[in-house]
């Protein structure tokens, strides 16, 4: 989906349509989750701070997050989706994979299977789309960028390996702004220069990466489109206005984030065994520290507990701007049917 959460922004209202709109990033500490594409023009990005933001963009509108309005309209765009094919791979709310090899609608081409989806998403939810057709998951990805906003692009499997050796290396998918640094030094700017490094020299530089950089770039990938894509895990988080400097406060905050993780658990319909604290202190260096229960849990008394003794494990450091708490070793990745333990904590033993 092009912009996904501002451009819902503005179909809902019209006041903010032609704008540039940001998702979020209200604030001294906000983030910006979404951008208008009318907001982009002025530099402004997802992840971006909403001082920077405002500060790059002087009348850009900010709007407060409406999660349940965007998994509403995800739900009707995946509806569409399975029209066409019941190998659905969902992302995220506004992306996911399609294997239409064979689909229900006998098409035998997938860039007009394509084309047809993102028309029934403009003509029946007003918003616009962009698709990118390949024959792997891995450059389907990278080919859906090329032609945003309300386009698609195919890369057809003939053409696959020159299209990789003529893409620039900061748009291969996966490979962010530190890999590509790392990947300038040695001499590697688009894919014919990875393509002509060994395997061993890659996993050298890049460890287990290494291998898949060695293999992508040969059009090599054979991930399927999974559509049971099991939930890892589950979290909740807050950046804080105010740096906090005391355990007092910070264990005020953690109770609230205790109870917000335990209705995202209970809205999951899952528990897990892995709890872990996550502080980000107001230097960006991010601590975690975890323990694994004998038992799965959502309970919020016992996320709390566990979470205290997390923080007094080890001296926090002054100025948190925000902690976390997240809840792996799901009880979906279990094979065997395991009692879900319910633990009150009713006595001080």
């Amino acid at each position: 989906m092009d912009a996904f959460f501002a451009s819902v922004e503005q179909l809902d209202n019209p006041d903010l349509r032609g704008k540039p709109v940001a998702v979020g990033g209200g604030g001294e500490r906000g983030v910006v989750a979404a951008a208008s594409y009318e907001a982009r023009k002025f530099r402004v990005r997802s992840a971006m701070s909403g001082v920077l933001a405002k500060k790059n963009c002087s009348h850009l509108i900010f709007v407060k997050p409406r999660f349940e309005r965007y998994k509403e309209i995800s739900q009707k765009i995946r509806k569409i989706f399975y029209e066409y094919t019941d190998l659905v791979e969902p992302l995220s709310l506004d992306e996911a994979y399609l294997d239409v090899t064979e689909n229900k609608k006998g098409n035998p081409s997938a860039s007009l299977i394509a084309k047809e989806i993102r028309q029934r998403i403009f003509d029946e939810l007003h918003l616009n789309a962009s698709a990118g057709i390949s024959n792997s998951k891995f450059v389907a990805k990278i080919a859906s960028d090329i032609n945003k906003p309300n386009g698609q692009k195919t890369i057809p499997p003939e053409d696959v390996l020159t299209f990789l050796e003529e893409l620039p290396i900061e748009k291969f998918f996966g490979i962010g702004k530190v890999t590509a640094s790392k990947m300038y030094s040695l001499g590697i700017f688009n894919g014919k220069n990875l393509k002509e490094k060994s395997e061993a020299f890659l996993i050298q530089h890049f460890k287990k990466s290494g291998s898949h950089y060695y293999n992508i770039v040969r059009g090599i990938q054979h991930s399927e489109v999974k559509p049971n894509r099991l939930r890892k895990s589950v979290a909740a988080e807050h950046t804080f206005v105010k740096n906090l400097t005391s355990e007092i406060y910070m264990l005020e905050k953690l109770e609230k984030i205790s109870e917000e993780l335990e209705q995202r658990l209970i809205r999951s319909k899952v528990s897990g065994k892995t709890i872990t604290l996550k502080i980000k202190y107001s230097d960006f260096k991010t601590q975690t520290r975890s323990k694994t229960l004998p038992y799965f849990v959502k309970d919020k008394a016992i996320l709390f507990d566990t979470v205290k003794e997390l923080l007094f494990q080890e001296k926090a450091l002054n100025s948190v701007r925000l902690l976390g708490i997240s809840v792996t070793n799901l009880n979906i990745h279990s094979k065997k049917i395991e009692k879900i333990i319910d633990v009150q904590l009713k006595f001080d033993f």
